[in-house]
C-alpha cells in the first residue's frame, strides 16, 4: 500500500458529523452526567496544557488540547471574532479526536454547538451542587448561542417556574424571550439588568461584555451565578462587589487565575486573595461542601476546560455515523 492509499484508508476510518447531526446526537442529560463523572473521577489523571491564545487581526485563535492517559487525545481549535458579520458566528471551532500513536484523526467535527452545549452542561453541574433546591427564577444575561443553550439546559437540574432575559438590545431581548417561550416549558420575560439581577435565583451571564452587567448589591441572599462569557484578564461580567460577597468555585484554578477578569480584577484591587477560590469542579463533584447557609451567594466562574470538549466528543464518537 503506497502513501496515498494509506492516507485514504485512515481518512475513510475517521468519523465526521455535521452540526445538525451533532445537535440530534449530543444529548444534554447524558452530557451532564458524563461531565460530572469526568470531573470527579478522570480529572486528576488528565493532562490539560494551558490554552494557547494567538491574537489575530479580527479576534483570537485558541488551541485547547487534552490527553487522557488511558489513550484518548483530543484538541479543539477556536476562532473568537471581535466583530463578526453575524452575532452567531462570533465563536466558531473544530474538534479532533486523534490516535495518540499516530496523531491521525479518528473524529473531526465542527465544534460550535458542541462548545455551546458543553458550556451549559458544565454550568448545570455547578448549579446542581451550588444553587438552592427551591430556586424558581432563572435569569439569563445575553441573547446569543450560549444564552440559548443555558436557558434550555439549566431547567434539567432545577424546577424553575419562570425565566428572565436581559440582552444588550431590548428589541432582541423581546424576540429572544418570545422564541424561548415557544421552545421550552417556561414563561420567559424580557427585563432590564437591575430586574434580572434582583429577581433571579440563578443567574447565567453569557455575554461579550468587558464591563460589569449590573450592580452586585442588587443580588438577593441565596443567589447562585454562573459566569461564562468573559475569558480575558481585562474583561468581566460582574463587579468586584459580587465576587467579594460570594463563595466562589471555578472550573480549573490555573486557567481562571490566568484568564478570568471576573477574578483577577478584584484580586488586583486587593479585595480578594487566591484563598477566595474555595473549590474547582473536581473538588465540588468529589463532595466538597461550599454552600453552608441558604442565604449565601455562590459564584461559578468558568473560562472553559478542554476536558469538557473531550467528553462531548467521546459521546459523539460512541454514537456517531461513519462517513467515507
Amino acid at each position: 500500500m503506497n502513501d496515498d492509499q494509506k492516507n485514504r484508508s485512515w481518512m475513510a476510518q475517521c468519523f465526521s458529523l455535521s452540526e445538525d447531526q451533532i445537535r440530534r446526537q449530543l444529548d444534554p442529560v447524558r452530557l451532564i452526567g458524563a461531565l460530572e463523572v469526568a470531573f470527579r473521577d478522570r480529572y486528576p489523571e488528565i493532562v490539560i496544557p494551558p490554552r494557547t491564545h494567538i491574537t489575530l487581526a479580527g479576534g483570537i485563535f485558541l488551541i485547547m488540547p487534552c490527553n487522557d492517559r488511558s489513550g484518548v487525545l483530543g484538541v479543539k481549535f477556536v476562532i473568537v471574532q471581535n466583530n463578526p458579520p453575524r452575532a452567531q458566528d462570533r465563536i466558531q471551532g473544530t474538534y479532533m479526536l486523534m490516535d495518540p500513536r499516530t496523531a491521525r484523526p479518528t473524529l473531526m467535527i465542527p465544534a460550535d454547538y458542541l462548545t455551546d452545549l458543553r458550556t451549559a452542561a458544565t454550568s448545570a453541574i455547578a448549579t446542581k451542587f451550588l444553587a438552592r433546591e427551591d430556586a424558581q427564577v432563572l435569569g439569563i444575561f445575553g441573547t446569543g448561542r450560549e444564552a440559548r443553550a443555558h436557558i434550555k439546559v439549566l431547567p434539567l437540574v432545577r424546577n424553575f417556574r419562570r425565566a428572565l432575559v436581559c440582552g444588550r438590545d431590548s428589541a432582541q431581548s423581546r424576540k429572544f424571550a418570545a422564541e424561548m417561550s415557544e421552545e421550552i416549558n417556561l414563561s420567559v420575560d424580557p427585563v432590564d439588568a437591575p430586574a434580572c439581577a434582583a429577581e433571579a435565583d440563578v443567574i447565567c451571564t453569557c455575554t461579550t461584555a468587558h464591563d460589569p452587567l449590573f450592580d452586585g448589591n442588587l443580588l438577593r441572599p441565596g443567589t447562585h451565578l454562573n459566569l461564562v462569557g468573559a475569558f480575558q484578564p481585562n474583561a468581566r461580567e460582574v463587579d468586584s462587589a459580587t465576587i467579594q460577597c460570594s463563595r466562589v468555585v471555578v472550573d480549573t484554578y490555573d486557567a481562571v487565575l490566568a484568564e478570568a477578569g471576573d477574578i483577577l480584577i478584584p484580586m488586583s484591587e486587593g479585595l480578594i486573595t487566591r484563598d477566595h477560590l474555595l473549590a474547582d469542579l473536581h473538588e465540588l463533584t468529589s463532595g466538597k461542601r461550599i454552600r453552608r447557609r441558604r442565604d449565601e451567594i455562590t459564584v461559578f466562574k468558568s473560562v472553559g476546560c478542554a476536558l469538557e470538549d473531550l467528553v462531548a466528543a467521546e459521546l459523539l464518537q460512541g454514537g456517531g455515523e461513519r462517513t467515507g
